[in-house]
């Protein structure tokens, strides 16, 4: 039994849907992080806000009641009425964006796969060419299907504690010889103290790609800083660089996928590492932002709830 309401807890907490459970006089008994990030006034023991059941909030409700050792409850679906059109455009647009960001390695694939058909040309070359565009292709699809997995909901980010520095450590550890070769120097910081509720994989992605958005854009002699640290009620996790830096009106844009700034759409890179970190994160219950400016290197901040009684 208790591994049956440890299961139908993480259920409900980690549903890509806003979920609410309500007892026979419409108070809330639980409710998923979105439904709590999403609704305001929603406080478990309180009654349900006003207007949210009746749909004059702007809210559609679906109801499912049951019955739990006699009494009865009631779980509630809330959704938005332009939700699924919004979403129908969404899929769309990301399909068309990933159909344009393979075009190109796959346009350079085929120019060099003909220029080793003509006489005189260095093959092994070429070929050695070719397999890097074809290493661009396969990362492209490994991160679209890691961030379909994370919308779809089918990866858990959140499940239980994990000490932060060790996992930040390992990651500069994995990055160091790649920052090397780009003139970027990498450190970390913090206290080995500082936990947080997100498993330990989904921590190391963010890391990953906070310190290979800065490897691949900050520029020779650039030093980059993974820093966790406690501010009051939130953990902040921060990737700071003093390299190049964006444009100040670029700043919230780096987490759209697919976009880049502009010293960097010469680049190699996929355009949706920062859009994991941002979905990552979300999903966690925290937010991200960016800071920083044209010749002011660049702070990728996440900011977590910190886990209770830590």
């Amino acid at each position: 039994m208790d591994a049956d309401a440890t299961r139908g807890r993480v259920l409900l907490e980690e549903s890509r849907e806003s979920v609410v459970v309500l007892d026979a006089y419409d108070r809330v008994i639980g409710a998923s992080r979105r439904a709590r990030q999403s609704i305001d006034g929603l406080r478990e023991g309180a009654r349900i806000p006003e207007g949210l059941l009746s749909g004059d909030a702007g809210i559609i409700p679906l109801v499912v009641p049951y019955d739990v050792d006699g009494r009865r409850e009631r779980l509630v679906y809330l959704s938005r009425g332009g939700d699924l059109t919004a979403y129908e455009e969404l899929r769309t647009g990301f399909t068309a964006a990933v159909s344009h960001e393979l075009r190109t390695p796959l346009a350079r694939l085929l120019s060099l796969l003909e220029l080793a058909s003509l006489p005189g040309e260095d093959v092994p070359g070429l070929v050695e060419q070719a397999r890097g565009e074809v290493g661009q292709i396969r990362e492209l699809i490994d991160e679209v299907l890691f961030l379909s997995e994370l919308e779809s909901g089918s990866r858990v980010v959140s499940l239980g504690a994990v000490a932060v520095l060790p996992e930040l450590e390992a990651v500069a550890l994995e990055f160091e010889e790649r920052a090397g070769r780009a003139g970027v120097a990498l450190a970390v910081e913090g206290d080995a103290g500082i936990a947080l509720e997100i498993r330990p994989r989904m921590l190391r992605v963010v890391a990953q790609n906070l310190a290979e958005n800065a490897i691949r854009y900050a520029g020779p002699g650039a030093t980059f800083v993974l820093a966790v640290e406690r501010e009051g009620d939130e953990v902040t996790l921060r990737g700071t660089d003093d390299g190049v830096g964006v444009d100040e009106t670029e700043l919230g844009r780096l987490f759209e996928r697919f976009f880049r700034a502009d010293r960097a759409r010469a680049s190699r890179g996929t355009g949706l590492g920062l859009a994991i970190v941002k979905h990552i994160v979300t999903q966690a219950g925290g937010t991200v932002d960016a800071r920083g400016g044209r010749g002011a290197g660049l702070e990728i901040r996440c900011a977590f709830p910190a886990p209770a009684g830590r």
